[in-house]
């Protein structure tokens, strides 16, 4: 069977994962933290490829070689937090790396019944690409690494009736630090994302000037997010700490203002400036044009002239 084909190994148990590893028995079924800061783990013992049914959150001090999550393929020099959700397939290629760090992995199980169970699909990194790490200041570590120390040291306690509470507020307290860490990292590269951000803008303007909507409807986030090689999870959230406005809202912005253009120097009808920008119907053209400028099309244009 060829490597493309090969069916993917499934972790279903996180004590499956951790024989496979060499690392002790979990103390819980449903979670456990892997600390490997003052040691290297061998990631050539994990079938490759392989799927988790396991949230995995990992601080890797130094981590390097290629990694594949879902369909890219990425190298690493240095270190950062990766989030992965359940179900995705992971493929790793390397002679040797630097594994050290911390690793929280744990089933969904654990957070039924819990306010966490939903909101914890609210993370918007947990969709990031792989090669959207989060990088981290030494002030920053120092709060990620002392909350994975306490999950750790409350893993080691016997079970009371505390024991979940504590351990779900610890997580919930870490995908809130990593949030606030990710949106101060959108801030100290925000000449970067402003070059992303004028590409962006160059694209869709000669996308709609080029009339190229006509064939291929409507610019995607997705299309958006393959131009500047970036997951649509990772280019919504840059883009609203950058001008407070996600993807598809960005998409629809450049949208009303080329049908204003038409609208105010052309004698199009609205049905041709509908289909011209990419709409399948013009109803829907209407709809969102109204939803923008509070104004119908024709309204537009008659208090525009």
């Amino acid at each position: 069977m060829s490597k493309e084909n090969k069916v993917p190994h499934r972790f279903d148990s996180l004590s499956e994962l951790c024989r496979m590893l060499g690392l002790p028995k979990p103390q819980h079924p449903l979670i456990t933290v892997s600390n490997s800061m003052n040691r290297q783990l061998d990631m050539s013992k994990l079938p490759n490829p392989h799927i988790k049914s396991f949230y995995k959150i990992s601080f890797l001090r130094n981590v390097s070689g290629q990694l594949k999550y879902g369909q890219r393929y990425y190298d690493f020099e240095e270190g950062g937090m990766i989030f992965i959700a359940p179900h995705q397939v992971i493929e790793t290629y390397t002679n040797q790396s630097d594994h050290s760090g911390y690793a929280l992995l744990f089933h969904p199980d654990l957070l039924l019944n819990t306010p966490l169970a939903n909101k914890i699909k609210q993370y918007g990194f947990f969709s990031y690409d792989v090669n959207e790490t989060l990088h981290l200041s030494e002030s920053e570590k120092k709060t990620i690494i002392s909350i994975f120390t306490v999950i750790e040291d409350e893993l080691k306690l016997p079970i009371d009736d505390f024991s979940q509470d504590i351990i779900i507020s610890q997580i919930e307290l870490l995908l809130n630090y990593s949030n606030r860490f990710y949106k101060r990292q959108f801030i100290t590269r925000k000449a970067v994302n402003s070059d992303i951000l004028q590409k962006l803008e160059n694209y869709l303007d000669e996308y709609l000037k080029n009339e190229q909507a006509l064939t291929n409807g409507i610019p995607t986030v997705q299309a958006l997010a393959d131009i500047v090689n970036l997951s649509p999870s990772y280019l919504s959230d840059m883009l609203r700490s950058l001008i407070g406005r996600n993807a598809q809202q960005f998409i629809h912005d450049k949208l009303i203002e080329k049908a204003k253009e038409l609208l105010s120097t052309t004698n199009l009808s609205i049905a041709e400036i509908a289909y011209q920008l990419g709409f399948e119907y013009s109803q829907s053209f209407s709809r969102l044009f109204k939803t923008k400028t509070d104004l119908s099309p024709i309204e537009f244009r008659k208090s525009f002239n």
